[in-house]
């Protein structure tokens, strides 16, 4: 009898893509971090003119969630985020994008990962994964938090948080979805 987890599914992806599991491990990921571009469209009067943009910088958390690190490294890597919305945008809580249909029904062809609990806090700037009511949910799909949000410890994956740049983040769209969303430009492995 075969027998197919998650780990051996991502396995063969990761070898199919000529990578290996020692190429997303933890400590080869321990001084990247992530730069995102985001649009400003709360600075524009015409939705037919081009944003701004803002650029934030992500420290990420290996050592908190390996798995989700890697998995969110191995999608910014691949382009996956480019041109995604953010589609959903709570006032005085969080903006969750990663969806590439901008649904929130969304994720990557990826498998979904396992949680990775930790003590670290959701706090302002704090990175999540979002996820369904299913712990081991998660996929693609992630929020930051505008204000501490403690009612989420030990509920949802930190893996990383926004280090500088947060004032981007704050003039993203409101709404679920908004009317005119902000989307992500780029999100690439800073140098």
């Amino acid at each position: 009898m075969l027998i197919i987890n998650s780990f051996s599914i991502l396995s063969f992806f990761l070898f199919f893509m000529g990578m290996s599991m020692s190429d997303i491990n933890a400590e080869n990921l321990k001084s990247q971090n992530l730069v995102m571009e985001v649009t400003q469209n709360s600075e524009t009067t015409d939705p037919s003119e081009n944003p701004p943009i803002g650029k934030v910088l992500i420290k990420l958390y290996p050592d908190v969630a390996p798995k989700h690190v890697a998995q969110i490294t191995m999608l910014a890597k691949e382009g996956f985020y480019d041109g995604i919305i953010f589609h959903r945008v709570i006032e005085g809580f969080m903006a969750q994008t990663g969806d590439p249909t901008g649904t929130g029904m969304g994720g990557s062809d990826l498998p979904d990962i396992r949680a990775e609990f930790s003590d670290e806090p959701f706090v302002r700037g704090t990175l999540g994964m979002a996820r369904s009511q299913h712990p081991d949910s998660a996929n693609s799909q992630f929020f930051i938090c505008f204000e501490e949000a403690s009612f989420l410890n030990g509920q949802y994956t930190v893996f990383g948080k926004v280090v500088e740049g947060m004032e981007y983040i704050d003039k993203v769209m409101r709404g679920e979805p908004p009317d005119y969303p902000d989307k992500i430009l780029s999100m690439k492995l800073s140098d």
